[in-house]
C-alpha cells in the first residue's frame, strides 16, 4: 500500500494574463489623463465656427484678440505697439507658429494688425483657433 504525502508541492505559477489587463488599463488612463491636460494659453473667447484638422505646434504662442478688441499673448495683456518686443523672445524655434484666437466679433483690422506684428516679430506660421462643427 503506497501513502500518499497529506500536502502535495506545487510550484507558484505566475499568471501573466492579469498583469497585461492592468498595463493596459495604466496606459489608456495615462494616454487620456495626458489629453486632458492640453491646453491653449488663452482666453475664453467666442470662437468662429468651422471645419479643419486638429494641429498640435511644438511650442505654442496664443495670440488672443478678445470681443472687446484687447490683444493677449498667453495671457498677457498687450497693445499693438508692444506686441512685436514681447513676443520675439518667445518664439525661440526656426519654424515659429503662432495661434491666432480671435473672437467672432472683434474686429478684423484689429486681429490682421496683430498678426502683422507678430510677423515682424518672426512668426512663420499662424494656426487659426475655430470651433468644431458637427
Amino acid at each position: 500500500m503506497k501513502f500518499r504525502k497529506s500536502r502535495e508541492h506545487r510550484r507558484g505559477r505566475i499568471e501573466i494574463i492579469p498583469m497585461i489587463d492592468v498595463m493596459f488599463f495604466l496606459l489608456v488612463t495615462f494616454m487620456l489623463a495626458s489629453l486632458a491636460m492640453q491646453n491653449l494659453h488663452s482666453l475664453k473667447v467666442d470662437l468662429p465656427r468651422g471645419r479643419a484638422a486638429a494641429m498640435q505646434p511644438k511650442m505654442p504662442v496664443t495670440l488672443t484678440v478678445t470681443r472687446d478688441n484687447r490683444i493677449f499673448l498667453n495671457q498677457t495683456p498687450v497693445t499693438l505697439e508692444s506686441l512685436a518686443p514681447t513676443l520675439k523672445p518667445m518664439l525661440k524655434a526656426e519654424d515659429a507658429s503662432v495661434i491666432v484666437a480671435a473672437d467672432s466679433s472683434a474686429l478684423n483690422g484689429i486681429t490682421v494688425q496683430a498678426m502683422l506684428q507678430a510677423r515682424a516679430a518672426g512668426a512663420q506660421h499662424f494656426l487659426i483657433a475655430v470651433k468644431h462643427v458637427d
